[in-house]
């Protein structure tokens, strides 16, 4: 017998990307139900080449015999239907910042710290982090694994896509704009977005940080070490998809490049491209629909005791957000945590 499987926010850019993925790894579900706001109850979603599903409406759903749920509605409406769903017996994994720093939920990326999944049953709910966090700590922890890191100042280059369709629209929309002399006017940003970078994703803080800023740092201590220092400078560029990250690492011991490089190449969920030529590592354009974190530029950072520098890019609806999820869902399943019930 197969799971059910309810995707939240099955019409946005993750739910559409989370019903691919499914699709795409033969998800053992033998039932999966597209969920939505009430305005998009009636739409159709594809699931895979072959199936489409009728969007259903979130706020009348009964999840009662309801395996998995997916969400990735909002913060605000996970934050009123996650607990529903999961008092009716859902595992829920959730894509939004709502959960993500409660101490009774797992914060969880599984390449990196799968051990914590048994965590969920305190609440039945497990957070996917920020998409920009999960690429940065996948990529840290087989070089934590060696040498600790201590210290992480990292710079972001975060596709429009972070912020959902319309900002996708008003990329192209203002691009289109510039070539025929029609100025279209910021409305997903607080300043034009084509051939321009933003210094401003989420809102500031107090510190002068903004909250993207500060999720990176707290997240990564959650999922990675709680010791771990990060200053991160998070940036939106005019890009579609996939984001890239300058990484600058210090570690508690002496750490070299070829041994960093040898644990990156065999570190689940990376791919090490790196060559020191013209075009020898990946940019965001060429990793869109790819699943891995690619790491390129690994070299040592002389400005520190112990430091290392490297470049690393992810498509931030795959890895950054659908896939996680589904591995979740996967490593649940592998790991004997969840089995199919009998629909109520």
């Amino acid at each position: 017998m197969g799971f059910r499987v309810a995707v939240v926010g099955a019409t946005g850019a993750v739910g559409r990307e989370i019903l691919k993925t499914l699709a795409e790894r033969d998800f053992p579900a033998d039932e999966v139900i597209a969920l939505a706001s009430g305005r998009s109850a009636g739409l159709e979603v594809s699931y895979g080449e072959k199936r489409v599903l009728k969007v259903q409406a979130l706020e009348s759903f009964d999840f009662a015999g309801v395996d998995f749920g997916l969400f990735s509605p909002g913060a605000k409406v996970s934050a009123v239907h996650a607990p529903r769903a999961a008092a009716a017996g859902c595992v829920v994994i959730d894509n939004t910042s709502h959960f993500r720093m409660e101490p009774d939920v797992p914060l969880i990326v599984p390449e990196v710290n799968g051990h914590a999944l048994g965590q969920f049953r305190k609440r039945n709910i497990i957070a996917n982090p920020n998409c920009s966090t999960i690429q940065m700590v996948v990529a840290l922890k087989p070089l934590h694994d060696i040498a600790r890191v201590t210290r992480v100042s990292v710079a972001t280059y975060q596709s429009v896509s972070g912020a959902g369709k319309e900002a996708m629209d008003e990329l192209f929309n203002q691009t289109r704009g510039v070539f025929v002399n029609e100025t279209v006017a910021p409305e997903q940003f607080t300043k034009p977005i084509a051939f321009n970078c933003i210094p401003h994703i989420d809102v500031f803080l107090e510190d002068g940080s903004t909250k993207e800023e500060w999720k990176m740092a707290v997240e990564t201590r959650k999922i990675l070490d709680p010791d771990i220092k990060v200053i991160a400078t998070c940036v939106r560029v005019p890009v579609f998809i996939g984001h890239a990250e300058a990484v600058h690492v210090e570690f508690a011991r002496p750490i070299g490049v070829e041994q960093a490089r040898a644990a990156l190449r065999k570190a689940p969920g990376v791919v090490v491209l790196d060559r020191r030529e013209d075009g020898g590592y990946a940019t965001q354009a060429e990793i869109a629909g790819e699943d891995p974190v690619y790491v390129s530029r690994l070299r040592k950072d002389p400005t520190v005791e112990h430091g290392l520098a490297f470049w690393c890019v992810a498509d931030n609806l795959r890895k950054g957000a659908a896939l996680n999820a589904v591995q979740i869902a996967e490593a649940l399943i592998r790991e004997g945590h969840v089995a199919p019930r009998v629909a109520a």
